[in-house]
């Protein structure tokens, strides 16, 4: 019975000494820093087959280090190669992305209207508040138009239909309601900015 017992110990004790617990290698960032020497490049041309994007394939790839320095001491213990592991972990990465930027569609920089000097947010904060003044001084059947159409995105037909009256009766309103604003904020802006003289 004693040898029976003692068998196991110098089984742990082999396997102990060819692949050592990973406390007593180097330290976890050696480790990590190996594990991306040897698997980074290849996890990136991968990345980047599927997004055409190598800025969002960067980041999937450090999303993928970063679940693996979470998970290392798990992986350094297995014998198993590593790299199908990060493959496949890369691939949720990559359909986590798809899916968020499919429900959070994100709008380009150049695709909207930035001041480049503003400092801090409050010029457009200061934008907010004129607007809202602006349109406040429109008159009721103006306002409802405009925000139906522009804030609640409705089409006009629907905005017809649920005011009960002619889609050209909301087409006309909306235009002079834009007009009307479009006044009373260069009057405003005026205001804000006197010439120099």
């Amino acid at each position: 019975m004693t040898t029976a017992l003692a068998r196991p110990l110098e089984l742990c004790a082999t396997t102990a000494h060819v692949n050592p617990p990973v406390r007593q290698r180097s330290g976890s960032g050696d480790a990590l820093r190996a594990l991306y020497r040897d698997h980074a490049s290849a996890l990136l041309a991968y990345a980047q087959h599927f997004t055409d994007d190598r800025p969002a394939a960067e980041d999937a790839v450090q999303e993928t280090f970063l679940r693996a320095w979470r998970h290392l001491p798990r992986l350094l213990a297995d014998d198993r190669p590593l790299r199908p592991w990060l493959r496949q972990v890369l691939r949720r990465v990559l359909i986590d992305a798809a899916r968020a930027a499919r429900t959070h569609p994100v709008s380009l920089l150049d695709d909207t209207l930035i001041d480049r000097e503003v400092d801090g947010g409050y010029d457009v904060l200061l934008d907010r508040g004129l607007l809202a003044r602006a349109l406040h001084q429109l008159s009721p059947a103006h306002q409802q138009v405009l925000i139906e159409i522009y804030y609640h995105d409705a089409p006009a037909h629907r905005v017809a239909a649920a005011l009960g009256i002619p889609v050209g009766t909301v087409r006309s309103r909306l235009h002079y309601a834009l007009t009307a604003l479009r006044h009373q904020l260069a009057g405003a802006q005026a205001n804000a900015h006197p010439a120099r003289g």
